[in-house]
């Protein structure tokens, strides 16, 4: 599994609550940065943030993401995911392009239609109101076609003739950032969400969640997603080779601490779950806990993590850089080296 790239993935909790190394929103961003530079030292791939509006998570990505950009080297930066509901996408557009800049071509961005939130139509608060005859959903994707359509320097605004230029002219979003196009990636919920994402030319991203169940193991669900989706690139015959990431929640039982956080919470998130999310019928991934030796077994026979190219650790970012950082590092040497 040496072969695989290996990010984490954090969802930037804070509150006040005992324990908690974020007691607020500015301790979640200072240490998401910290721990992005303690994990590029640790040989890990990438450093990715949950989008989650009305909630006491991560928000607001580029500051986050262009202060990771101008703090490491190697390390990619990106989110998992965007709401696309919610989303200016000429605005995303400009934003996503000057932090690419910063990062020398290191960005990676997961959008998607969103997950379920707390707020009753947030996208509408915001200023997002969906057109006639069109749902939440439909409306992601429209603003996610502009978006994309922007990072490649299509021409979006007509130019005004009294700046000397012909008002036939279509003006570009700018900056521009070359290649960003490819570095965009769909998070996936369902088989047929990822066919879409496939046409559409967008990577793959699988989460630990997938809002359909055929009554089979969540690792071999998601597996079989991966394979349509491949199979859906190749037929759409798309000029290059996409990536696929799934998210994982890997806890090695190396220390104390990983003992007495973690240790018999192996015992009850060992399994799949199945439950009613969003209106469906939903099936959640086990959590990978206990000794690495083990966990590199079982991660092995995890049919969907053989399948991606990229895995995505969600980390406990509650609990603090020190902590991660070391959690990531055991990851990174015992489970997957």
């Amino acid at each position: 599994m040496n072969s695989k790239k290996i990010g984490f993935l954090s969802f930037g909790h804070y509150g006040r609550s005992a324990g908690s190394h974020t007691q607020d929103a500015g301790e979640s961003l200072r240490q998401a940065i910290e721990l992005s530079v303690a994990a590029e030292e640790q040989g890990v791939a990438g450093a990715f943030f949950r989008v989650h509006h009305f909630a006491r998570q991560g928000a607001a990505p580029f500051p986050l993401l262009a202060a990771i950009a101008a703090s490491t080297s190697t390390i990619e930066m990106g989110t998992g995911v965007i709401d696309m509901r919610y989303e200016n996408p000429l605005y995303m557009a400009e934003e996503a392009a000057a932090t690419d800049l910063i990062s020398q071509g290191r960005l990676q961005l997961g959008v998607s239609r969103g997950s379920p939130e707390p707020a009753l139509n947030g996208a509408e608060n915001f200023g997002y109101v969906p057109r006639d005859g069109e749902d939440t959903a439909a409306m992601a994707r429209r603003h996610t076609e502009l978006f994309r359509k922007a990072i490649t320097g299509t021409g979006i605004a007509p130019a005004d003739p009294g700046h000397g230029r012909q008002s036939s002219l279509l003006l570009p979003v700018e900056p521009q950032s070359p290649g960003l196009d490819r570095r965009i990636w769909w998070g996936a919920g369902t088989r047929a969400t990822a066919v879409w994402a496939a046409e559409q030319g967008m990577n793959l991203m699988s989460s630990t969640l997938l809002t359909e169940d055929t009554g089979v193991p969540f690792d071999q669900l998601q597996a079989e997603q991966i394979r349509v989706y491949r199979q859906a690139w190749k037929d759409a015959g798309h000029d290059w080779e996409p990536r696929v990431s799934v998210s994982r929640s890997i806890i090695p039982l190396v220390s104390e601490e990983d003992h007495y956080y973690f240790g018999l919470r192996g015992q009850v998130e060992g399994q799949d779950q199945v439950g009613w999310l969003d209106g469906a019928i939903s099936r959640f991934g086990r959590s990978y806990i206990g000794e690495p030796d083990k966990l590199a077994e079982e991660l092995a026979r995890d049919e969907a993590v053989q399948e991606a190219d990229t895995v995505l650790v969600t980390v406990p970012n509650q609990l603090g850089v020190d902590y991660n950082a070391a959690l990531l590092g055991n990851i990174v040497k015992h489970v997957f080296g």
